[in-house]
């Protein structure tokens, strides 16, 4: 598929998630075939006062493009100088984050509380979308709450504005990830608008991302937490949509080979200290359904270091064998 002039190699993409997607993780999810990937959400107003950790949210790796800088805000003017921030850096896209439903977020009338405001939406977007010559996408959600369903108006009102593509999670911010994914709305907003629209909501194995294109009709789909400590997801659902196999994912050893090379690699960007603070709980999540999975998981709360993740490692591997 295409998002403006940008080529996207697979209609499986990785969708942005605080405090998770960084640079290791996207280039992992790629490295298994994820057509692309988008940064953790980046505070315009933050990029406005030069803040330190808001421009390294922004880091992309050499060989992880295409790839989307994902920002967030309320304010056109701003959010504009932070979509010319996120083209210097080196983002193929930029997206607009108009659907996260966290409290800190929602409550400062960013991410999912634009979705009561559609003309405010489009006033963003045409602020954003002249400021950069690279391809503006949206992430939107249903609506706000069951009495605020805005999906179609914000994604007409975005399209007419400038938005080269629409990504809407089938919720409302009310639900945040409860519930079920409304497939209803995603068709609707895929037939409202002529520009790309990608799927995102309870994708998590052939069976739901098959359902996902055929009911809704939509050009691509975005994984959000069924990558989580699964990063193979995305080479499985490629080989089926692309070549009709069905294929099991890794065994044990294999994926703790993967996983080792994924927190090696948050080391290498983040130091060894931070990057396995960070890394407990993404051990948790790879190590989910294996024999005494609970203790494992309380032991990786606490690792440190790189020894103890392989030490770790060793002990999950024995007891699968034992």
């Amino acid at each position: 598929m295409k998002i403006g002039n940008v080529n996207i190699d697979s209609r499986i993409m990785l969708a942005p998630l605080a405090g998770i997607t960084d640079i290791a993780f996207r280039q992992v999810c790629r490295n298994f075939g994820a057509g692309y990937a988008e940064t953790e959400m980046v505070s315009a107003k933050a990029l406005s006062f030069n803040d330190k950790k808001s421009y390294e949210l922004m880091e992309l790796g050499e060989d992880e493009h295409p790839c989307a800088i994902q920002i967030f805000g309320n304010e056109p003017d701003i959010m504009a100088d932070a979509a010319v921030l996120a083209e210097k850096r080196g983002a193929d896209i930029v997206d607009i984050n108009m659907g996260c439903p966290a409290p800190k977020i929602a409550n400062n009338g960013s991410g999912s509380a634009l979705m009561k405001n559609p003309v405010l939406c489009g006033e963003i977007v045409k602020s954003v979308s002249s400021a950069v010559k690279i391809p503006v996408t949206v992430k939107i959600r249903k609506g706000f709450d069951d009495n605020c369903i805005t999906a179609l108006d914000v994604a007409r009102i975005c399209e007419e504005n400038g938005a080269d593509a629409i990504i809407i999670h089938g919720r409302t911010r009310k639900q945040y990830y409860s519930g079920q994914c409304d497939l209803d709305i995603i068709k609707s907003v895929k037939n409202a608008v002529d520009i790309p629209v990608i799927g995102n909501g309870d994708v998590k194995d052939i069976k739901s991302a098959e359902k996902m294109f055929n009911y809704t009709g939509c050009d691509g789909i975005m994984v959000a937490r069924a990558a989580l400590g699964n990063p193979w997801i995305f080479k499985i659902l490629n080989e089926y949509f692309d070549k009709g196999i069905i294929n099991q994912p890794p065994g044990p050893e294999e994926k703790m080979k993967i996983m080792t090379g994924h927190i090696e690699l948050v080391c290498k960007y983040k130091g060894e200290k931070m990057g396995m603070l960070q890394s407990r709980k993404q051990i948790s999540w790879y190590i989910k359904g294996f024999k005494g999975a609970a203790a494992f998981r309380n032991e990786a709360g606490r690792v440190c270091t790189l020894s103890d993740m392989y030490s770790l490692v060793d002990r999950v591997l024995q007891n699968i064998g034992s």
